[in-house]
C-alpha cells in the first residue's frame, strides 16, 4: 500500500508543481559571516538527531484521542450537535481531527523543506546558506517522523489545507529572495511552533510529547534564522519596499488564521458545516487558540522591522495585538528546556527499568 491508500479523499497522484522564479546567488566571500548567524548554523550541527532512534515508537496511541486531550478542548462540545452523536460517531470524529491536524503538520513540513532548500540557492549571504542547509536536514526529519506517525499510529491522511497551500505557492513564486524567508520562517513556521507547543503542553499522550518537543527544539531555532537574516535586510527597505512587505504578512496572516479551523473535517464526515464553522468561530477555546497561535508571529514581525499601521490594525482584528509583548527569547529558551527535560524524563525511565530487572534477577539468584 502507498500513501494514497490512507487519503480520507482522492489527491492528485501527480506531483504539485509550483513554479518558482528568481536567481541562485553565488558568493565568493568565505570567511566573511555575522556571528550569530555563524553561531545558529554550529548549533544546527550540533542539534542533528535521528527520528528513528530518539523516539520511543513502541509507545500506543489513541487513534480517537491521539493527544488524549480532554473533551473539553473540543469546539462542538456543548452543542446541539455534538449532543446527538454517539459515541462511535464522537471516536470517529476524533480520529479525523487527529488525523487532519498531524496531516497539516507534515505537510507544512515538507513546505518548509521546499522552502528551505530554496533559500540555500536564493539567499546572498554564505552564513545564511550554511545554515538554510542544517534546516533542510532537520525538516526532512520532520517530514519523516510525522508520516510514520500518520500512517502506524492514525492509519489516516488528510489533503493539505488549501490556506497553506496558498501560502505556500505564495512564498516559492515570488523572485525576491526575503520572501520565502518571510513566509516561511516568521508566518507558518511561527504559526506552527504556536499549534506544536499548545499540543505539546496539552498532550498526555508520552509519544505526542515526544514528537512535538523534539521538532520544536528544531523549530525555535530556525523562527531566529528568519529573523536574524531579514532584521538587517528590512532596515534598508524604501517605504514603498516595506510596505509590499507589511501587505504579505497581512494576506498571509489571515490566511494563518483559517488554517486550523478544521472545515476539512465536518466535510468530510458529512456534518453540517456552517453551523459546526459557526460553532468553532464563536468557542471560548478557539478564541484562546487563536490567540495562542499568533504567540510567536506578532512579535517575530514586530522584531524584523514590518511593523506599520496596517499590519498592526490587522493584529488588533484578529485579537492578537497584545502578543507583540511576548519574549520570544524566553519562549525559545523555554522549548530547549523542555526536549532536554524530555529526553531526561525518558532515560531515567528507561534505567529505573533496567534497575528492576536486575533487581528481580539477583533475587531469582539468590532464591534459587
Amino acid at each position: 500500500m502507498t500513501s494514497y491508500d490512507f487519503y480520507v479523499s482522492p489527491v492528485p497522484k501527480e506531483t504539485w508543481d509550483v513554479p518558482m522564479s528568481g536567481d541562485a546567488r553565488f558568493t565568493w566571500e568565505y570567511d566573511d559571516g555575522r556571528d550569530r548567524l555563524l553561531n545558529l548554523y554550529q548549533k544546527g550541527k550540533d542539534k542533528q538527531w535521528d527520528a528513528q532512534k530518539r523516539i520511543d515508537w513502541d509507545i500506543e496511541v489513541d487513534p480517537d484521542n491521539v493527544a488524549g486531550l480532554p473533551e473539553q478542548f473540543n469546539p462542538l462540545v456543548g452543542s446541539d450537535i455534538w449532543d446527538r452523536m454517539s459515541q462511535a460517531e464522537r471516536d470517529e470524529f476524533g480520529r479525523h481531527q487527529g488525523a487532519w491536524l498531524f496531516s497539516q503538520f507534515l505537510h507544512g513540513e515538507q513546505g518548509a523543506l521546499n522552502v528551505s532548500a530554496r533559500i540555500v540557492q536564493s539567499v546572498p549571504d554564505l552564513d545564511s546558506k550554511f545554515y538554510a542547509a542544517t534546516q533542510t536536514m532537520d525538516e526532512a526529519r520532520h517530514v519523516e517522523l510525522y508520516s510514520r506517525f500518520l500512517r502506524e499510529k492514525i492509519g489516516m491522511y488528510y489533503p493539505i489545507n488549501q490556506d497553506l497551500a496558498k501560502l505556500l505557492a505564495e512564498s516559492l513564486e515570488d523572485s525576491r529572495w526575503d520572501l520565502p524567508y518571510l513566509g516561511m520562517q516568521v508566518l507558518i513556521e511561527g504559526l506552527a511552533l504556536a499549534a506544536f507547543g499548545l499540543y505539546r503542553d496539552m498532550s498526555t499522550n508520552p509519544l505526542v510529547k515526544q514528537l512535538l518537543a523534539y521538532v520544536m527544539q528544531d523549530e525555535a531555532r530556525h523562527v531566529a534564522f528568519g529573523r536574524l537574516a531579514l532584521r538587517d535586510f528590512y532596515a534598508e527597505l524604501t517605504e514603498k519596499e516595506r510596505a509590499e512587505r507589511e501587505e504579505f504578512v497581512v494576506e498571509g496572516c489571515y490566511l494563518m488564521r483559517d488554517r486550523f479551523k478544521g472545515r476539512e473535517v465536518f466535510e468530510t464526515l458529512g456534518m453540517p458545516v456552517d453551523k459546526c464553522m459557526e460553532y468553532v468561530n464563536n468557542s471560548d477555546m478557539y478564541t484562546l487558540y487563536q490567540s495562542l497561535l499568533f504567540s510567536r508571529i506578532v512579535p517575530c514581525v514586530k522584531d524584523v522591522g514590518l511593523w506599520g499601521e496596517k499590519v498592526q490594525a490587522a493584529y488588533l482584528d484578529m485579537g492578537v495585538l497584545d502578543n507583540a509583548k511576548a519574549d520570544l527569547e524566553a519562549l525559545m529558551k523555554q522549548d530547549e528546556d523542555i526536549a532536554e527535560a524530555v529526553d531526561r524524563e525518558r532515560y531515567e525511565s528507561e534505567l529505573a527499568a533496567r534497575r528492576t530487572e536486575v533487581d528481580e534477577a539477583i533475587s531469582l539468584g539468590e532464591g534459587a
